[in-house]
């Protein structure tokens, strides 16, 4: 059972945290749009892809690779969620790496609407995670596996590196 179990509405649109206070991203670098569904070990978000983003070319369509980037924001709205949950503050995670990034297209049209999926599938005592990932859309699918680092004290974990 989620920590929120409770506040978590039958109705996606009624869901009652805006994307922009779960994620440390901030203006146009959120790419997603809104949270679905959120559970212990998953989320699923939405997003239409934008054609006045940092990512849309002038092709109007956005590379597949950002597929990515909408992954990793979808596990920060996760970490985020679960954060809130438990009083704490929206905290950085770190995308340490990426396995069998697949995907049916080269770019996601501008306009084209999205649903990511994040399920935990491995946490470890040292703040690691990997994360089963999925996209779909109209025609379509992108797959990977992401490797985070979701520290309890992004804070106490960046001082003295010199970040």
């Amino acid at each position: 059972m989620s920590p929120c179990s409770l506040d978590i509405p039958d109705s996606p649109a009624a869901f009652p945290y805006p994307i922009e206070t779960l994620v440390p991203q901030s203006g146009r670098m959120v790419l997603l749009d809104r949270v679905l569904e959120v559970g212990d070990d998953h989320i699923v978000a939405e997003l239409n892809v934008r054609d006045d983003g940092l990512f849309s070319s002038a092709e109007d369509n956005v590379p597949a690779w950002v597929g990515l980037e909408y992954m990793a924001q979808a596990i920060a709205a996760y970490s985020g969620y679960h954060r809130k949950c438990r009083g704490e503050a929206i905290g950085l995670g770190f995308l340490l790496g990426t396995r069998y990034f697949e995907c049916s297209v080269g770019s996601f049209p501008c306009g084209a609407k999205l649903t990511v999926r994040a399920e935990k599938i491995i946490e470890a005592a040292n703040d690691m995670s990997v994360f089963d990932c999925t996209i779909s859309g109209q025609d379509i699918n992108a797959s990977s596996k992401l490797n985070v680092l979701l520290p309890q004290d992004s804070k106490k974990f960046l001082a003295g590196k010199g970040i």
